[in-house]
């Protein structure tokens, strides 16, 4: 068996690329922390998702053998709010809230991970875990909680760099003050409730449930051991998520480091007009420009949406906006269209793909792109997932593809050759990102129908408004074929006529860039 590509990534610690080097050779050990499931995903959980999703794939397609879990926070105090609040159970609201993201996360096309661990099924390790940082003196009860003790590991701030006396002086209050806390900036790991109607668990501490730092250092070590090669999330749980992950796991294991290398996913802002300046802010409730990630595909295409989270490199903020996502379908249905011209010549030449052109040498440009495609492709993603490279590679494919298909008089054989590798390197590419995974000819009629839906129309409507144009014109009525003419160009409908015969589509706002 060959090694594993070199991989090179960003780490958070260090605060630079590293080479990839795993803790067991050709396996990957990744835990990416999961959605408090009290509500739906917005779009900045499925910024995360999308990148991990991303990175296992390149790491398969790179020769490692990958395990990536990914937990469920079923036990936290916002589920319980809301389960009062609507008198729901708070796991049958967690579950209920788990199967939305499922839908949602498979809407966008992502692999499930290898393990889905939920919080109020590893009760048992969060208490082990738990009792041995009491017994090693780096956690305390009080008042029916038990916290951790942060000026007890003197490593605390390592991730984040964050040093505890500068915290103190500037908190300001933004640490919850509790006489029940040695330290200001001491963590709870478990949270007393003597409740009988109160969702909780017994342990040799008292009834209560887990704090949210534990779980996942328990879950995490349940199935992947004491040290991790990749954690990540999104960059707002560097601190004091996964800066409190390391303090417990390598206080309570007596192993350093817990991960080998942090990665995390840039904050999604939202371009907005506020007092009649364009301006960007960070995507937030409180703000009001909270979008969900069902609310997104309600609107965009699912691949269009990944097309999105890939142009810009992961570790930096994106701006979700109606131009980006609309300049991202433009670039999908573009790619589409370039599978669907490629599929059609061959077709007229005698080929398709039960009967593909047969090997033919390929020489020039075509040769130069064709032949070290894959390489180029692998090198962009080996370089720190740079998404946006990879992008670039794949617009390269589709201008020459359709160079190739709308040559005149047709393209010879070892043209068609040629078009067929270039169609194979544009599902490859595909494939790792995430789209033209679908029938050409379903996905653009996809794509077709969520612009008509931002209309109000029906493809019905326009099929109807098309032959009623084409009735005018054989009956020689110029005035109505117009008027016809002129209503399709004002809802945006192309019509596009070639030997297979008359087809249309629905302009983009960003079309003509495409």
């Amino acid at each position: 068996m060959s090694e594993p590509r070199s991989i090179v990534l960003y780490d958070t610690q260090s605060q630079t690329k590293l080479p990839f080097e795993p803790i067991e050779p050709g396996k990957v050990k990744m835990y990416i922390c999961g959605v408090t499931v009290y509500d739906l995903t917005h779009i900045g959980h499925a910024r995360v998702y999308v990148f991990f999703d991303t990175v296992k794939r390149f790491f398969e397609r790179a020769g490692y053998e990958v395990c990536y879990v990914r937990n469920h926070t079923d036990v936290d105090d916002k589920i319980l709010a809301r389960a009062e609040e609507t008198g729901v159970d708070p796991l049958e609201l967690s579950a209920k809230f788990i199967d939305e993201m499922d839908r949602d996360m498979d809407a966008l096309g992502l692999d499930r991970p290898d393990i889905e661990p939920k919080v109020s099924d590893h009760i048992e390790e969060i208490i082990e875990m738990v009792q041995t940082l009491i017994d090693k003196g780096f956690a305390y009860e009080s008042g029916g909680d038990v916290y951790y003790r942060v000026e007890s590991f003197d490593g605390y701030g390592k991730l984040s760099r964050r040093k505890l006396e500068d915290m103190e002086a500037g908190r300001s209050g933004r640490v919850t003050e509790t006489d029940l806390k040695e330290h200001p900036f001491d963590f709870a790991l478990w949270k007393g409730d003597t409740s009988e109607d109160s969702l909780g668990w017994d342990s040799p501490f008292g009834r209560g449930r887990p704090g949210w730092h534990i779980e996942c250092s328990a879950m995490s070590m349940r199935y992947l051991g004491d040290g991790l090669d990749i954690h990540g999330g999104g960059r707002d749980l560097i601190f004091p998520h996964h800066e409190n992950e390391i303090a417990q796991s390598e206080a309570a294991t007596g192993h350093a480091p817990f991960a080998k290398y942090w990665m995390h996913v840039g904050m999604v802002n939202v371009a907005e007009v506020v007092d009649g300046e364009a301006v960007e802010r960070k995507m937030s409730k409180s703000l009001g420009n909270f979008w969900t990630t069902r609310d997104v595909l309600g609107q965009y295409h699912p691949e269009a949406v990944r097309y999105f989270m890939h142009t810009t490199v992961y570790r930096n903020p994106i701006t979700y906006s109606m131009d980006n996502l609309e300049e991202a379908t433009c670039r999908v249905e573009y790619l589409y269209f370039t599978l669907d011209r490629i599929d059609r010549a061959l077709k007229r030449a005698g080929y398709d793909l039960e009967n593909p052109p047969p090997e033919r040498a390929v020489q020039g440009p075509l040769k130069d792109l064709i032949e070290p495609f894959e390489d180029r492709l692998d090198a962009a993603l080996a370089d720190d997932f740079n998404t946006p490279n990879a992008l670039a590679l794949i617009s390269e494919l589709a201008r020459a593809s359709n160079e190739c298909a709308t040559c005149k008089g047709g393209p010879d054989e070892a043209t068609c050759y040629a078009m067929s590798r270039l169609r194979a390197h544009l599902l490859t590419a595909g494939a790792l990102l995430g789209f033209l995974r679908r029938d050409p000819t379903i996905a653009l009629r996809e794509l077709r129908d969520l612009r008509l839906k931002q209309k109000d129309l029906t493809a019905e409507e326009i099929d109807e408004m098309i032959v009623e144009r084409e009735q005018a014109r054989a009956e020689k009525d110029w005035v109505r074929a117009d008027q016809l003419r002129d209503r399709l160009d004002e809802l945006d409908v192309e019509i596009m006529d070639s030997p297979e015969g008359t087809t249309w589509r629905i302009r983009g706002a960003r079309a003509r860039q495409c």
